[in-house]
């Protein structure tokens, strides 16, 4: 009788949900039509759209990770905090997903989202820094921001777009 080993992979029943949740930081960058700023990772290219976001460095605060990460995304300080998210969200990793992401550290993150006013042009964005995250870019419309992300991470998206909705709607009327 012959017993299948699980994949090394495979996380020990609970082991997932005793990890921490990763600090973070998310951008709704908001451009004059009121449109937001999607990219693509590089590292997924067939994936879905994502805002930027990124992790909150030892010292930081979330408004200056979030101008930090904004920075190393879009290549671009032309914006501006026009308002943050109530509460810090969190997202859960696919089970498959954990322990590949961030050492295996994180079953998650736990996010402090910003909504941000664009002040340049498209020729202010440059995705092509040091290190670049995303392959491609486009403005995308508020009511299709869900649909753009991967599927663990909709519900996040749908909070920040009811939440955000006015303000969109205020950039978009000025």
């Amino acid at each position: 009788m012959s017993r299948e080993r699980a994949p090394a992979h495979t996380e020990p029943a609970g082991r997932l949900a005793d990890l921490p949740y990763r600090p973070c930081v998310g951008v709704m960058l908001i451009n004059r039509r009121g449109q937001v700023f999607v990219a693509q990772r590089i590292d997924m290219p067939s994936a879905a759209w994502q805002m930027p976001q990124g992790g909150i460095d030892p010292g930081e605060t979330p408004r200056q990770a979030a101008r930090r990460e904004l920075y190393e995304e879009t290549g671009t300080t032309k914006a501006e905090i026009v308002a943050e998210s109530q509460t810090w969200v969190r997202y859960d990793l696919p089970a498959e997903l954990a322990p590949k992401l961030w050492d295996g550290r994180y079953r998650g993150q736990e996010q402090k989202w910003f909504a941000m006013r664009f002040l340049g042009t498209d020729a202010d964005i440059d995705i092509d820094g040091d290190q670049p995250e995303f392959s491609a870019w486009r403005w995308a419309e508020l009511a299709e921001i869900p649909d753009l992300i991967v599927p663990f991470k909709r519900a996040l998206y749908q909070q920040l777009v009811r939440e955000f909705r006015d303000i969109v709607a205020a950039i978009r009327e000025d």
